[in-house]
């Protein structure tokens, strides 16, 4: 208990002396230089990690306590979190050689090296067994080419999870690369609706080798390890929805309380009312859905080799992220309503918060694909609309 409250602390001090920088970078819609420094200074870029090797140990709880409350300072902060530990950091706890753990975990925990997770192609979004990123092997190591599209940390990385099929079986696999070999072309991707302070990229590899070593997990392994990986993502993205929420609510409650109306504050005009009783359920139903999905997944880590146990666990993850994505973007739009004017406005929150939440029904699953993930839940198998 003390520690999980000296990791919240760490977490909520950081949130704290991040927010006005990130206030003016998102004005300026410039990357946030200085995430990953104060990260390092509160130590919070290994949370999950354990501690043999330098993580802070959190357990389940904990960290998905933390991600809401980096999910208050926005969808961007949190995605850069959740792609470094939950995408990646724990994918090498689960499939990483010691090797690897010793020779990337233990670094990314300091933040001396940073993470991003590329399956997502130009043609490849929510059907990953389309992707088109191929390999060969070629004596002691693999040959990887392709392209990766909207890869989050995608330009700053300094190594990269990446899936590729291969050229003979056409089965998929993971690799952990380095990005500083010869044959790697990086863009950083700008255009975006949203998180404007945070690295954005895609990616093509030309002949590019990696050491056989860099293999995670066995060849041919690839999509099991990216829908275990998906399983930690959507439970990052459903706790920071929640965090954005809860951050709406306060900006809500606290402006319709000074804002003169009519005579009187518009707290107290009905129509307002509602919009505050929409965000409080909001947040209420998206802190249960992903208590229960945390509570599910524990025991899934509990019992990793218990099939029931990871489809139950898939299961209430996928509900949670699509219910709270969902939740998140309409309690955005109803602070902004509250806020009028004022919410038109990236100076407020609310309007980044809207802009910057659309992602999250998009990403690690769109509210589509879910939507037939959980039916087919409840239907059975048999009764899948896709793979």
């Amino acid at each position: 208990m003390e520690e999980s409250e000296s990791i919240l602390k760490d977490v909520n001090d950081f949130c704290e002396k991040l927010r006005p920088i990130a206030d003016i970078c998102y004005l300026e819609h410039k990357f946030n230089d200085q995430i990953i420094p104060l990260a390092k200074e509160f130590n919070i870029l290994g949370l999950p990690v354990p501690r043999e090797f330098d993580g802070r140990g959190a357990d389940i709880f904990t960290y998905i306590k933390a991600f809401e409350r980096i999910g208050m300072e926005g969808t961007g902060i949190r995605t850069v979190f959740s792609v470094h530990s939950s995408l990646v950091q724990k994918t090498l706890m689960r499939f990483g050689t010691n090797e690897q753990k010793e020779r990337y975990l233990k670094p990314s925990v300091k933040g001396e090296i940073i993470f991003a997770f590329a399956l997502t192609e130009p043609d490849a979004g929510s059907n990953p067994l389309e992707l088109k990123m191929n390999f060969k092997k070629d004596q002691d190591s693999y040959v990887l080419n392709g392209t990766k599209y909207l890869i989050s940390n995608g330009t700053i990385a300094d190594a990269i999870i990446v899936f590729a099929k291969s050229t003979i079986d056409d089965k998929m696999s993971a690799f952990i690369i380095d990005t500083d070999g010869e044959g790697i072309e990086k863009e950083e991707l700008v255009s975006k609706m949203g998180t404007p302070t945070i690295d954005t990229g895609m990616f093509e590899l030309q002949d590019y080798k990696v050491d056989v070593n860099n293999l995670v997990g066995g060849e041919g392994q690839g999509w099991q390890i990216a829908k275990q990986a998906l399983i930690e993502g959507r439970l990052g993205v459903a706790a920071g929805c929640a965090g954005s929420i809860k951050d709406c609510l306060i900006e809500a409650t606290e402006y319709s309380k000074e804002r003169m109306q009519y005579g009187k504050p518009i707290a107290k005009h009905q129509l307002i009312q509602e919009h505050i009783a929409g965000i409080e359920v909001h947040l209420s139903s998206s802190e249960a859905m992903v208590n229960r999905a945390v509570t599910m997944k524990d025991e899934w880590d509990k019992n990793p080799g218990d099939k029931e146990l990871m489809r139950r666990a898939d299961l209430a993850v996928a509900e949670a992220k699509l219910f709270c994505a969902n939740a998140a973007f309409d309690a955005a739009d109803r602070a902004v309503q509250i806020l009028g004017g004022r919410g038109w406005s990236f100076l407020y929150r609310p309007g980044r918060h809207l802009v910057d939440t659309r992602v999250c029904r998009i990403y690690e699953g769109t509210d589509e694909i879910l939507k037939l993930k959980i039916a087919a839940g409840v239907l059975g198998k048999q009764y899948r609309a896709y793979f």
